[in-house]
């Protein structure tokens, strides 16, 4: 029971994809469950770019740290991160883990902004969805994840992230195949969901917030708010995976 597409690259209707019904139910549920998120937390949308970056391989609350670093030094801004040196930059992200990959992706990403926008966060963002999106996959150390936080959260775009978090609890309802691919599960929700910013950022933090609290490498299957939901967890073999 997995995934299967049409010759479109689409999804087909296959047993055991969740309908836009099924999607809508599962959100209702999980916000009836943790509440709002208040995603993405930043000040500004570059704020939530860094951030997204320095997310990478970790977790936010290192990142978070690493941000109120450069807020400290003055340097959280295009501008700021232009002029800085690598070196201290990555002093200064230490927290965040993978620092000095990470100094350089963020050094390469202010280089496309100004290369590209002259650094006009707002020129950017009224850049097409499908060509911003293919833009930033071409910036060297800018996955589909990292770009899709990017085009959601800091340029209010209609795009699906998928992490980590979603597709554990997918696969674990049997909604998926595990190697399901990352275009393969943002069709999923993108094909059956309105396409509303509001709508994807939110959707996206409370599987965050489900696979964080109860859906974990092991899981506490007893206490999900989505177990008469598809496949029951507890009834699987698939369900201790990571």
């Amino acid at each position: 029971m997995g995934w299967q597409e049409a010759e479109d690259g689409h999804s087909k209707n296959v047993k055991g994809q969740p309908s836009s019904a099924t999607l809508q139910k599962i959100y209702q549920k999980l916000l009836h469950t943790f509440g709002p998120q208040h995603w993405w937390p930043g000040e500004t949308p570059f704020e939530v770019i860094v951030g997204a970056i320095l997310t990478q391989n970790t977790a936010w609350t290192n990142a978070a740290v690493a941000i109120e670093n450069l807020k400290k030094a003055g340097v959280l801004s295009p501008e700021g991160l232009k002029r800085v040196s690598v070196g201290r930059l990555a002093r200064l992200i230490r927290s965040s883990g993978y620092f000095n990959q990470k100094a350089q992706r963020l050094k390469i990403f202010v280089r496309y902004l100004y290369e590209s926008y002259q650094g006009d966060l707002e020129k950017m963002r009224r850049i097409p969805l499908a060509r911003l999106r293919a833009e930033l996959l071409q910036v060297p150390g800018i996955g589909p994840e990292t770009a899709d936080s990017i085009l959601l959260y800091a340029f209010g775009k209609p795009v699906f992230v998928v992490d980590a978090y979603t597709r554990r609890t997918l696969a674990r309802h049997s909604f998926i195949a595990w190697d399901a691919s990352y275009q393969q599960i943002q069709q999923l929700f993108m094909e059956r969901l309105p396409r509303k910013p509001s709508l994807f950022n939110e959707y996206h933090a409370l599987l965050v917030a489900l696979g964080k609290e109860l859906c974990r490498t092991d899981p506490k299957c007893d206490a999900c708010p989505l177990r008469n939901i598809g496949r029951l967890c507890l009834e699987r073999s698939s369900a201790v995976k990571s």
